[in-house]
Formats: structure tokens, C-alpha cells, sequence
């Protein structure tokens, strides 16, 4: 029924007098925000996509591999490590001009606390960590075409799968560090109502840590990291010193759900999944013969042909994002309905979903193509109004 207490009716009146509700001014400096970011935004992803189809459907990416292994002879190893890592980089080297445009925007309106040596040390940290892991899955993927040139999509296939797994479970232990210092929360009331919220929702948590934010950025956040004992609740400095206690108790609840209804680990299965399918559909696709000629390479399998791979993955990407997308608000979603009921405050939900939204110049309520394409999370606008959805049906 459109006109029950959550039906959509309700639903867009609450988000109208949402938006009414918030200060002006704050309304039109997310927006404007925002619209700052998009011109570079985009523009890194138009430049992206064409270099990903220079590289992959012309034979341009093919020498650029072979250059890269020709001090070294013009080994497969050469060719598939470095001229891999040459192919990846090259776009990111491109972009670089538009990410530096992003950071003056995030200066001009205050979210970025950084200068420009922490930024470019965080920018290698960030290359370094590609190279690393990118070194070794091009490593273990052509080794696996050379020792099984006939069955190398089913074992890479395995491999991809079994890499996700992996990684959900190292990157918060080893990487997460490398940008972050993290301190176990001090002990007090906030640390005691975390962690007895915690207890109460069934949800076994490694720690409660705090990071170090603040060191880059004043916006705030939250989340929840790892799966079994690596799993750890991350509090941002900056929402510690910005936010109530109650209102921080209203964030951690929200991701304690996304732990309470395995998020991580439906998102790391479905990571798996996706990416045994994808070096499939990669031999399958990449097996097409003219786009073997537009690449001038004989088989999807040879080093020279990870140009073509690249775009393929880029495409894939693109046409998926929204889908990615829809699914992530309705994870988020039903992270705060979670959040709700647990806390059973909605007064103080929606006062963290203000606070978000001014701290972190969100856009309360953007633009529906900008959502449908992109939006990860509800708007602020439909989250107030699903906090003001739930104080109507259960009487608060």
C-alpha cells in the first residue's frame, strides 16, 4: 500500500521534509561540491576507457609489452610481469593530472588535510601495493598458461577465486596499515557501549580500533574490516572528535550489521564467484579471432595480449557498475534498518545522518542519473526519512 507509514508515498514525503529540514546553505555547499568533483571525475574516466582501447584493440599495447621485456631478452617472465605492470600503470600515469585536480578540490572545500608530499607518498604507497600484488597474480597467471596451455581458464578460474578469499583476509592485516595507524579505542563508556552493542547483536568483533584519519582528511567514517579473527570495527579520529557518543554508537551499529548479516563475506563469495566467471568469459570472449587481429596477437593467453584483457575487464566494469551500485545501497540499506532496531533511536540515527552529510558535504539528494549509475549508499534525504519511517511504526 503506496500510503502506509513505509510505503512510498510516505517514503517521499518524509524525504521532501528531509530536505527542507536541512540548512540551506549546507544543501547548497554539498551540491556545489560535488559538482566541483565531477568534471574531474569523469574526465578520468573518459581518459581511462580510450587509453584501455588504444592499448587492447591496436597493436600498441602489445609492443608496449615487448619493450618492456626487452632488456631481459624478451623473457615470458619480462613480458608478462613488467610489460603487465607497464600496461596497468600507463593509465594510472594518465590520470594522475585529474587526481591532482580532485585533491584541489577537496583542499578548496576543506576535506583534505593533507599536503602535497603526504598525498604523493600515499599515491606510491598505492603504487607500490598494485605492483606488488600485480606482480604476483600476472606471475601465477601466465605460469599456470605455460604449465596447462589447454586448461589454464579452469585453473585460473580457481586461482581468482581462491586470490579473493585471500585477500579479504590479508589486506586488513597488511595493508590497511601502510596508510593507517590503528590504536585500540581507549577504554571508557563508548568503548564499553561498543563492545557490549556488540555482544548483545550476536557479533563476534577482534577489537575496536581507531585510525588515524585525521592525518588526511576531517571527513568522518566508519566500517567494519576482515572476516573471522581478522574482523575489527575501524572508527575514524575525526568521528570521534566531530560526533556525539550516541551518534557514534548509531554508526557502529549500522556496521555491525553489515557483520551481523555476513556482508563481507557474502561480498567475498560473490567476489570469488565474479571473478572465477570473468577469467571465463575472458577466455571465451578473448578467443573471438578479430579481436585477436585488432590486438595483433594470436592467443588470449600470451603476454602480449594482457592489453586486450585489460579492456575487456574495463568494459565489463563499466556496463556493471550500476548494478554494483543498486546492489550496494540495498546492503547499506538494510545495514541501517539493522542499525535502527538495534539502537531503537531514531532521533539520534537521523542527527548522524545531518552531522554525515554537513561534515562530509555529502549531496542530500543528487541527481537520479548520478544515483542510478553510481550512488554506493542511500541518500541522505532517504535516510532520514527511513529513521523517521521506523519512529512512526514502532511508536518512538
Amino acid at each position: 500500500d503506496p500510503g502506509r507509514p513505509g510505503g512510498r508515498a510516505a517514503r517521499g514525503a518524509d524525504q521532501l521534509a528531509a530536505l527542507r529540514d536541512l540548512p540551506a546553505e549546507q544543501v547548497t555547499r554539498g551540491r556545489a561540491f560535488h559538482g566541483a568533483l565531477r568534471p574531474a571525475a569523469w574526465s578520468a574516466l573518459a581518459v581511462g576507457l580510450v587509453v584501455a582501447l588504444l592499448l587492447g584493440l591496436t597493436p600498441l599495447g602489445g609492443r608496449l609489452v615487448e619493450l618492456a621485456g626487452r632488456p631481459f631478452g624478451g623473457h615470458w617472465i619480462a613480458q608478462a610481469v613488467l610489460g603487465g605492470l607497464a600496461v596497468m600503470f600507463l593509465a594510472d600515469l594518465l590520470t594522475l593530472p585529474f587526481a591532482a585536480w580532485r585533491r584541489t578540490v577537496l583542499v578548496r572545500y576543506g576535506l583534505s588535510t593533507q599536503t602535497w608530499g603526504g598525498w604523493a607518498v600515499d599515491l606510491l604507497k598505492s603504487y607500490a601495493v598494485s605492483a606488488v600484488i600485480g606482480a604476483l597474480v600476472l606471475l601465477g597467471f601466465y605460469t599456470v598458461v605455460r604449465l596447462a596451455p589447454r586448461w589454464w581458464w579452469a585453473f585460473g578460474a580457481a586461482g581468482a577465486a581462491v586470490l579473493v578469499v585471500v585477500l579479504s583476509f590479508v589486506l586488513p592485516v597488511l595493508v590497511e596499515p601502510v596508510f593507517n595507524r590503528f590504536t585500540p579505542m581507549e577504554p571508557g563508556p563508548l568503548r564499553s557501549e561498543l563492545t557490549a552493542m556488540a555482544a548483545r547483536d550476536g557479533v563476534p568483533v577482534r577489537d575496536v580500533l581507531v585510525a588515524d584519519a585525521s592525518r588526511r582528511t576531517s571527513a568522518v567514517n566508519a566500517y567494519v574490516s576482515g572476516l573471522g579473527p581478522t574482523r575489527r570495527v575501524v572508527v575514524y579520529d575525526t568521528l570521534l572528535r566531530e560526533a556525539e557518543p550516541a551518534e557514534v554508537t548509531s554508526v557502529v551499529a549500522h556496521e555491525l550489521g553489515h557483520a551481523k548479516d555476513r556482508d563481507v563475506w557474502t561480498g567475498t563469495v560473490l567476489g570469488a564467484l565474479a571473478a572465477a566467471a570473468a577469467v571465463v568469459a575472458l577466455y571465451l570472449i578473448g578467443s573471438w579471432t578479430p579481436l585477436l587481429r585488432l590486438a595483433g596477437v594470436d592467443s588470449i593467453a600470451q603476454p602480449r595480449a594482457f592489453p586486450l584483457l585489460i579492456v575487456l575487464v574495463t568494459v565489463a566494469g563499466l556496463l556493471s557498475t550500476p548494478v554494483q551500485a543498486l546492489v550496494s545501497r540495498r546492503i547499506e540499506a538494510r545495514a541501517d534498518a539493522h542499525a535502527l532496531a538495534l539502537t531503537g533511536d531514531p532521533a539520534t540515527f537521523e542527527a548522524m545522518q545531518r552531522r554525515l552529510a554537513g561534515v562530509n558535504l555529502a549531496d542530500p539528494d543528487p541527481p537520479r542519473w548520478e544515483r542510478l549509475w553510481s550512488a554506493t549508499h542511500p541518500s541522505t534525504v532517504e535516510r532520514m526519512a527511513a529513521a523517521r519511517a521506523y519512529a512512526r511504526e514502532s511508536g518512538r
